[in-house]
């Protein structure tokens, strides 16, 4: 009924056309670089996918993402980043990247055979699994902890490194961080984001980066904004970071012109005189 909800034929109409999007070709892969924060080199990349569409133009994630996820349409969006990045892969490794990011929704981890799909799409591509960090989040494992982990087993065993994502805003974080076969614990920007003013995000941040490291995991701040921050984590240990102060998300061959770019600077600029934010 449209006046109980008026969204609600828009939302359908996107839905079909998403469906159809992939046979379109409308989506777009896009890239944000993953910096070493203690040598400033470029390491790796997230993946994040947009979608260009002919008449609504580029369509912001939030307005897809939630319904495809609702609808399990949100796998063939996984299948679809994780070959795009595959196909990627060999332009990224010659600009020093060592690994893509993709993030897993809850629908990926409950299908027993998403390792099989991911296994026949390196195989296509002649990728190795090392190429990739596969990001879950909390949320994502809760729901079903036994089937989650048992595909996370599977997913390590092939050799993908795994990622908890947004790390510090679940409720059983250390539970089940014990049991997971992890390598890389990820900051949620919300605290990194507020370290420099908060005293207490800022001893958050700094308690995860050593219970990270005394686990033997890596560990990555999203949310860096600023040449400050960018310091404090590097002076806190901080593998690698990501956020607006290194560059914003960008087309996939945009990448080796960011990299020029990026390896021209002594260090790392402030956001508002980098040329870095013109890729924007």
């Amino acid at each position: 009924d449209p006046a109980i909800d008026a969204g609600s034929a828009e939302t359908l109409s996107l839905l079909s056309e998403l469906r159809r999007a992939l046979e379109r070709d409308e989506l777009r892969l896009f890239l944000q670089p993953k910096v070493a924060l203690a040598s400033g080199r470029i390491v790796a990349a997230e993946a994040l996918v947009r979608w260009q569409h002919p008449e609504r133009g580029m369509v912001p994630p939030m307005q897809f993402i939630p319904f495809a996820e609702q609808t399990g349409f949100v796998r063939q969006l996984t299948l679809w980043m994780f070959a795009a990045c595959a196909r990627e892969w060999p332009a990224l490794q010659a600009l020093g990247v060592q690994r893509v990011s993709v993030n897993l929704s809850t629908r990926d981890l409950l299908d027993l055979e998403l390792p099989q799909r991911l296994q026949a799409i390196l195989g296509r591509c002649r990728v190795p699994a090392s190429a990739f960090c596969l990001e879950i989040t909390e949320s994502a494992i809760m729901d079903e902890p036994q089937r989650a982990l048992s595909i996370l087993e599977a997913l390590s065993a092939m050799g993908f490194k795994l990622s908890i994502d947004d790390f510090g805003t679940g409720y059983s974080s250390l539970a089940y961080l014990k049991r997971l076969p992890v390598d890389e614990l990820k900051i949620d920007k919300s605290f990194v984001m507020a370290m420099e003013r908060d005293a207490d995000d800022a001893k958050i941040v700094r308690s995860t980066i050593d219970l990270a490291h005394n686990l033997g995991l890596s560990v990555v701040a999203e949310g860096i904004e600023n040449a400050s921050i960018y310091e404090l984590l590097r002076g806190l240990g901080c593998d690698e970071g990501q956020g607006y102060h290194m560059g914003r998300p960008l087309p996939a061959p945009e990448m080796a012109a960011f990299a020029a770019r990026w390896r021209a600077q002594a260090l790392p600029a402030p956001a508002s005189d980098s040329l870095l934010v013109a890729t924007d």
